[in-house]
Protein backbone atom coordinates (compact mmCIF):
# COMPACT_ATOMS: atom_id res chain seq x y z
CA UNK A 1 0.00 0.00 0.00
CA UNK A 2 2.80 2.30 1.11
CA UNK A 3 4.34 1.62 -2.22
CA UNK A 4 1.30 2.66 -4.19
CA UNK A 5 0.86 5.57 -2.31
CA UNK A 6 3.92 6.98 -3.01
CA UNK A 7 3.65 6.18 -6.89
CA UNK A 8 0.68 8.22 -6.73
CA UNK A 9 1.92 11.10 -5.94
CA UNK A 10 5.05 11.38 -8.58
CA UNK A 11 1.84 11.19 -11.01
CA UNK A 12 1.89 14.51 -13.00
CA UNK A 13 -0.83 16.21 -14.04
CA UNK A 14 -1.10 17.36 -18.03
CA UNK A 15 -2.26 20.67 -18.44
CA UNK A 16 -4.07 21.71 -21.47
CA UNK A 17 -2.59 23.81 -24.23
CA UNK A 18 -3.99 26.87 -22.23
CA UNK A 19 -1.84 26.21 -19.70
CA UNK A 20 -4.87 26.76 -17.01
CA UNK A 21 -3.12 25.21 -13.93
CA UNK A 22 0.66 26.95 -14.63
CA UNK A 23 -1.51 30.19 -15.03
CA UNK A 24 -3.70 30.22 -12.16
CA UNK A 25 -0.95 29.42 -9.76
CA UNK A 26 0.62 32.19 -11.27
CA UNK A 27 -2.12 34.40 -11.17
CA UNK A 28 -2.89 33.06 -6.92
CA UNK A 29 0.68 33.55 -5.74
CA UNK A 30 1.06 37.11 -7.34
CA UNK A 31 -1.97 37.83 -5.93
CA UNK A 32 -0.71 36.87 -2.63
CA UNK A 33 2.52 38.82 -2.95
CA UNK A 34 4.99 36.24 -3.27
CA UNK A 35 7.57 35.82 -5.29
CA UNK A 36 8.93 32.36 -7.18
CA UNK A 37 11.78 32.19 -5.27
CA UNK A 38 9.73 32.63 -1.98
CA UNK A 39 6.90 29.93 -2.90
CA UNK A 40 10.21 27.68 -4.22
CA UNK A 41 11.85 28.00 -0.49
CA UNK A 42 8.01 27.72 1.16
CA UNK A 43 8.07 24.13 -0.81
CA UNK A 44 11.61 23.46 -0.09
CA UNK A 45 10.79 23.19 3.88
CA UNK A 46 7.91 20.97 3.18
CA UNK A 47 10.08 18.75 1.43
CA UNK A 48 9.11 19.40 -2.32
CA UNK A 49 12.15 19.29 -4.55
CA UNK A 50 11.47 21.97 -6.91
CA UNK A 51 13.82 24.87 -8.86
CA UNK A 52 12.64 28.45 -9.73
CA UNK A 53 13.25 27.24 -13.20
CA UNK A 54 10.86 24.21 -12.88
CA UNK A 55 8.33 26.25 -11.10
CA UNK A 56 8.42 28.98 -14.08
CA UNK A 57 8.20 25.99 -16.55
CA UNK A 58 5.38 24.83 -14.51
CA UNK A 59 3.38 28.56 -14.56
CA UNK A 60 4.30 28.62 -18.42
CA UNK A 61 2.08 25.35 -18.87
CA UNK A 62 5.61 24.27 -20.50
CA UNK A 63 6.35 21.68 -17.69
CA UNK A 64 3.53 18.74 -16.01
CA UNK A 65 2.74 19.54 -12.45
CA UNK A 66 3.24 16.70 -10.16
CA UNK A 67 0.73 15.53 -7.84
CA UNK A 68 2.93 16.22 -4.37
CA UNK A 69 3.95 19.80 -6.32
CA UNK A 70 0.47 20.86 -6.34
CA UNK A 71 -0.59 19.65 -2.98
CA UNK A 72 1.94 21.73 -1.58
CA UNK A 73 1.38 24.83 -3.95
CA UNK A 74 -2.57 24.72 -2.65
CA UNK A 75 -1.37 24.76 0.85
CA UNK A 76 1.03 27.32 0.49
CA UNK A 77 -0.64 29.58 -1.32
CA UNK A 78 -3.86 28.74 0.94
CA UNK A 79 -6.18 28.20 -1.92
CA UNK A 80 -7.93 25.02 -3.12
CA UNK A 81 -8.21 22.55 -6.03
CA UNK A 82 -11.32 24.57 -7.47
CA UNK A 83 -9.12 27.50 -7.66
CA UNK A 84 -5.93 26.27 -8.92
CA UNK A 85 -7.62 23.92 -11.78
CA UNK A 86 -10.79 26.56 -13.04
Amino acid sequence: MVHYRGAALKQKIKQDRDGNIGKNIREIRIARGIGQTELVRMLDLQGIPITRECLVKIERGIQHVQVQQLKAIKDELKTTYDELLK
